[in-house]
């Protein structure tokens, strides 16, 4: 029984684990590799049962090394994708954030990049601004006293310093244009900054903007987030 529950426990654990890798990889399609989440959620909560079936039944010959292991493992197979439902249920079904909801800054030079992206790069409007309005009310459009100059090139070294892949940076028309890779699954989400003097002042706007998928779980707002925290000026 407890060769059995510990290999029940690796194995919802690997289930989880793996399914990033090989979507990546192209061995599953997204939704086999999201299924592994309920696979291993289920192994998981198996485990725990053995385990529990263990510790009633069976004490006195229970590997106490073992059955640690396994119920670490299926703790993380369970934790973790009912983790990540509980973060699309606070948050909106939507992957499109941007600081401007009334103009948001329009993706030029990445256009090419993401021609065959399920989401298309145009903004949807009314449709998600109400929904970010509701759940994100703090990001909106920044402004600094530092000149034009100095807010591009803080804004350049912010995204730098989060290790997004730069597509244009350009000082003339005070845009730039990245894109960010998540480790885990590599979706890629689009970032364009906007930076525009206004009187005495220097405007920036940000938005970032998945290629796949219906909702961020968050993510680009979170991004949106980093890249303004980032930007350091004197």
């Amino acid at each position: 029984m407890k060769i059995i529950t510990l290999i029940a426990g690796i194995l919802s654990v690997l289930v989880l684990l793996l399914s990033g890798p090989l979507y990546q990889a192209e061995i599953l399609e997204l939704r086999q590799a999201f299924m592994g989440f309920r696979v291993a959620l289920i192994i998981g909560g198996i485990t725990l049962v053995l385990i529990v079936i263990q510790l009633i039944f069976m004490r006195k010959n229970i590997g106490w090394g073992s059955t640690g292991l396994a119920a670490l493992c299926a703790v993380v197979a369970i934790g973790l994708p009912l983790g990540m439902m509980n973060k699309g249920k606070s948050v909106p079904a939507i992957h499109d954030i941007t600081t401007d909801l009334v103009n948001p800054p329009k993706f030029n030079a990445i256009l090419a990049l993401r021609a065959d992206a399920p989401n298309p790069a145009a903004y949807q409007g009314e449709e998600i601004a109400s929904q970010q309005r509701s759940a994100y009310p703090e990001l909106q459009t920044q402004s600094y006293k530092d000149s034009s100059d100095n807010v591009f090139d803080a804004a350049l070294a912010s995204i730098e310093n989060l290790g997004f892949e730069v597509v244009t940076a350009n000082k003339a028309t005070g845009q730039i244009e990245a894109f960010d890779k998540t480790t885990w699954f590599g979706f890629i989400d689009d970032v364009v900054i906007r930076i525009q003097s206004a009187g005495d002042m220097t405007l920036l706007d940000v938005r970032s903007k998945s290629r796949i998928g219906r909702s961020d779980l968050g993510k680009n707002a979170e991004r949106i987030h980093a890249i303004l925290g980032g930007i350091a000026l004197n």
